[in-house]
């Protein structure tokens, strides 16, 4: 590649960026995918709970999925905690599964008819094997409904794989110890799943495709909304480098970020490759020799190493051949070479992290001690050295032999794994990637035949489609065509719907409140997205009956966010956003003009300014801003006309 920079070198192609994707959707639907449950999430303490421990087991021929062995060496318990009204026998895996949900079935052949798949024939349930804890089963029930597809964005069209409808997991509420603890409301409500090929070749496409078809989803008005309730899998690679899964994205903005991050990541440790191999670097090199050093570090001024030399515990070095310089390589914002060595010790043995020779003398580490320990461990003129502080020795090695096994890896190129989304773009390792002897067929549950009868219903019932909603919301919403389009692009499309037929609010006041208040709140930092949709309804149902003006829906909306137990009514209540009546208002403005009269005097009509400013400071959110002029206007002029007619006013 030379010396072209990567940006050049990925707007050009040249990288030959690939990417699929996997969306995961959360249906609205009355009950859960296999059983009666209603498909809702529970706050405050359980009704009960249990816990269990899970193993894998060998598939068919005989092989364990590596993903599932390592979990299990984890030697995790498992807490399940359950609600009486959402979780019954099925979820703890103490009753068969039911038949498959209908419901949820045919929101999902609608939505693959939206997306132009070929339902299949006949639909069969599969288990995939997950042993995380996510599953009190160690299994997720799955079903393929559709092959084929495809969406269209900025004139390409980019092929569907599958479409398939599965039970969502538990989700995990904590951590203590040894043992992880779940909620089981959230298992089993029904999970759409939908793959495009390995056929998106920019950062840029893969948020256009993202966005495309979310919209799809949302013009059904079947899926739910929140935190949690959409989540995307990234399958990434480049020329010459590896098929990365990135795992659990939740938000839609941050796509094109993880997607041009994860390119630059392979990248950079292809050059690191090509760097370790001219120096003369072998994985054979890398070897497990591990070397205890406590001793060098009985004094130490590090804080961390010193803490765990007190209490008894190892700290232990591994050399690491060629690797000098390399360590502390960035290969993403913020991230280097030695950081993905420090996350395969923290997942494999449950260390804090590790130390490496490119970032010594450092973090209290005295350059006499860093040159023991190179001593110690032979390391010669190009050669790093790894360090971990450990408990015992036994988990010092297993902290180690992760180092060594990461390192191993770097000298061949970029490792086949699972990773997980950091908040700012970047990734970490989450686990090996699963083998592909993790799939077999669930025989509780009967397969269902797609008819062609059931097939025509569906379609004469398919939702409008997106160009003539665009029409729709200008011809009768009244938007403007780039507030129409912002609107059906959103994330909140089916919401705007909602309420504007449901209230009879004027759509712009509730598509700028949705598109622009909602976006300018986030970007103050206030939680706006983990507002009930429920309480978004209702600031919009006080507006539709009087009870506050569209200028307090910002402050409403604040106080909703940051109090998630608060009503509509209480954040009305709290903040004094009673709306005023025309008397009111006009009792307000008469008392301005006073406190000012002689202000207003000099001014004469040129005090309008100096007035609404004085009594929207008194009434914002309380009443309409335009009421709030006219009855400005009236007043002021009735004042300076008495004024004049007693002769004191001036023009």
């Amino acid at each position: 590649m030379g010396e072209r920079s990567f940006k050049e070198a990925l707007a050009s192609g040249e990288l030959g960026l690939k990417v699929g994707m996997e969306f995961h959707q959360m249906l609205d639907t009355r009950e859960k995918l296999f059983c009666s449950c209603p498909t809702e999430l529970r706050h405050g303490s359980p009704d009960f709970t249990f816990v269990r421990r899970l193993r894998p087991t060998m598939s068919e021929l005989g092989e364990v999925d590596p993903a599932a062995l390592f979990e299990f060496k984890k030697g995790r318990r498992y807490v399940y905690e359950c609600f009486s009204d959402v979780t019954c026998l099925v979820e703890m895996d103490e009753e068969p599964p039911h038949e498959l949900n209908r419901e949820a079935l045919e929101v999902a052949l609608t939505i693959a008819l939206m997306l132009n798949s070929r339902p299949v024939d006949e639909i069969h349930v599969m288990r995939k094997i997950v042993i995380d804890g996510s599953n009190t089963t160690g299994f997720q029930r799955t079903a393929l409904i559709a092959l084929g597809g495809y969406v269209d964005v900025l004139g390409k069209r980019v092929p569907i794989q599958t479409v398939c409808l599965e039970e969502d997991a538990a989700r995990k509420v904590g951590e203590e110890g040894d043992k992880v603890i779940f909620r089981l409301d959230r298992l089993g409500i029904p999970l759409i799943e939908i793959a495009t090929a390995p056929a998106i070749n920019s950062p840029e496409e893969a948020e256009l495709v993202a966005y495309r078809i979310g919209q799809l989803l949302r013009i059904t008005g079947r899926v739910k909304r929140g935190i949690g309730t959409i989540r995307q899998d990234l399958n990434v690679s480049i020329r010459g480098g590896a098929k990365v899964e990135i795992k659990g994205v939740q938000k839609l903005e941050l796509i094109g970020k993880i997607v041009e991050y994860e390119a630059l990541r392979q990248y950079n440790l292809l050059r690191i490759r090509d760097e370790l191999r001219e120096r003369g670097a072998r994985p054979e090199e890398v070897r497990e020799e591990f070397v205890d050093v406590t001793d060098v570090f009985k004094g130490t001024k590090s804080r961390v190493l010193r803490r765990v030399v007190s209490r008894g515990g190892v700290v232990m070095a591994v050399r690491l051949p060629k690797f000098k310089g390399l360590l502390g390589r960035e290969i993403q914002p913020g991230r280097r070479l030695g950081t993905e060595l420090a996350d395969r010790a923290r997942f494999y043995a449950g260390v804090g992290g590790i130390f490496h020779s490119d970032e010594l003398p450092g973090y209290g580490i005295s350059r006499e001690e860093v040159e023991e320990v190179a001593r110690r461990v032979g390391a010669g003129e190009l050669d790093a050295f790894a360090l971990v502080a450990a408990e015992s020795e036994e988990q010092a090695e297993e902290a180690l032999k992760a180092v060594v096994e990461r390192a191993r890896e770097a000298i061949v190129g970029v490792p086949e794994e699972t990773r997980a989304p950091n908040p700012d773009g970047t990734t970490r390792f989450s686990r090996p990637r699963p083998g592909a002897a993790r799939m077999y067929p669930e025989t509780d549950i009967r397969p269902i035949r797609v008819t062609r009868e059931m097939l025509e219903r569906i379609r004469c019932q398919l939702p409008e489609k997106p160009e003539r909603k665009l029409e729709r919301f200008v011809k009768v919403y009244g938007l403007s065509r780039e507030l129409a389009e912002r609107m059906v692009m959103s994330y909140y499309l089916d919401l705007f719907e909602r309420i504007v037929e449901e209230l009879k609010v004027p759509a712009t006041v509730v598509a700028t409140t949705l598109e622009n208040t909602f976006r300018s709140l986030r970007r103050e930092g206030y939680p706006i997205d983990s507002i009930e949709e429920e309480k978004v309804v209702g600031v919009f149902r006080a507006l539709a009956e009087g009870r506050i003006s569209k200028e307090a829906i910002p402050e409403v909306l604040k106080y909703l966010s940051k109090e998630p137990e608060a009503t509509v009514e209480d954040a009305i209540a709290e903040l004094g956003l009673t709306r005023l009546s025309v008397n009111e208002l006009r009792a307000i403005v008469r008392e301005v003009i006073s406190e000012h009269r002689e202000r207003v005097l000099s001014l004469g009509e040129r005090a309008y300014g100096l007035l609404m400013g004085r009594v929207m400071s008194r009434v914002r959110g309380r009443i309409d801003g335009r009421v709030v002029s006219e009855v400005v206007k009236e007043e002021l002029a009735e004042f300076l006309r008495r004024a004049s007619g007693g002769g004191g006013a001036s023009g």
